[in-house]
């Protein structure tokens, strides 16, 4: 009964440390998404801002 007492606990104390784990697993990769987020948002950003200048470019070329 002992036996199976401790083995329980053990497990428990695994699992307990697997979730931890898991915990901060998913609080890397949060910040993570965070960062590739505003990323994207600075790249899609100079894309708009690239498309704008090209236009303006165009804009300004004598039509044929």
């Amino acid at each position: 009964m002992k036996g199976d007492l401790a083995a329980l606990e053990k497990k428990v104390e695994q699992f307990l440390a697997f979730c931890q784990g898991l915990r901060a697993e998913n609080l890397a990769l949060r910040g993570r998404v965070a960062g590739l987020e505003e990323e994207r948002q600075q790249l899609v950003d100079k894309i708009a801002t690239a498309g704008n200048r090209l236009e303006a470019l165009m804009d300004r070329l004598p039509e044929e």
